[in-house]
């Protein structure tokens, strides 16, 4: 085991953890927030177990997703804008509990965090799928166009996860303010997919044609 990448991986994990906590908590005064409890729980308990599947079987992919560093201007005003974004649904969902603004019934958490692990469920299978999945637009060296599996169904298998991954967590943080909020994320990704798509038609050998293959971007019949 590369013992520098499993610290990093640690250290990152543990930060992104605490950074969560405070969000959620400060602004709900309590840490009875239970909902948040349960974001909590379904969004780092599975990351810890998929690191530890990674740092075992590839490595590799797992220091790539760890060392992040956005070339793209386009991508780092796109960054820019998601990180503000998830910043206020946490704060405004911390704040929901505390002065009861507008409360939705438990099952709303639950049936939202069941959607939420499916969401997470995809995410694995596009990281199985596509050994050059970055958290960066770039085009690596050897890399082919993949359009098997979930990207026979659509281009972008992971935004689709991640659309379903965010849109839930306002649902189980009980928030349907938080939602509001997160509905930004649908203009921020299509800015972030276009651009995305202009630096794989010029560096990606096939990608072009494969466009005309798979017509979706993130969601089948829709988008």
């Amino acid at each position: 085991m590369d013992s520098k990448l499993f610290v990093q991986a640690i250290l990152k994990f543990f930060s992104g953890l605490l950074f969560v906590i405070l969000l959620l908590f400060l602004p709900a005064g309590s840490f009875s927030y239970w909902q948040a409890w349960l974001l909590i729980g379904i969004l780092f308990i599975p990351m810890f177990l998929a690191g530890l599947v990674m740092m075992k079987k590839s490595p590799d992919l797992l220091r790539k997703r760890l060392n992040v560093k956005e070339e793209e201007k386009e991508q780092k005003t796109v960054i820019a804008l998601s990180a503000l974004m998830f910043i206020a649904v946490f704060v405004v969902a911390g704040f929901n509990f505390r002065y009861r603004w507008i409360v939705l019934p438990a099952w709303v958490s639950y049936v939202a965090a069941a959607i939420f692990l499916l969401a997470y469920m995809l995410y694995a299978e596009v990281l199985r799928e596509n050994v050059w999945l970055s958290r960066t637009v770039e085009v690596q060296e050897n890399q082919k166009v993949i359009d098997t599996g979930l990207y026979g169904i659509v281009r972008h298998p992971m935004y689709m996860s991640t659309l379903l991954l965010f849109l839930s967590m306002p649902f189980v943080l009980g928030s349907i303010i938080s939602f509001g909020i997160l509905l930004l994320y649908i203009p921020i990704i299509a800015r972030r997919i276009r651009n995305e798509e202009q630096v794989l038609e010029k560096g990606l050998q096939g990608y072009t044609e494969y466009k005309k293959k798979v017509r979706y971007k993130v969601i089948p019949f829709i988008w």
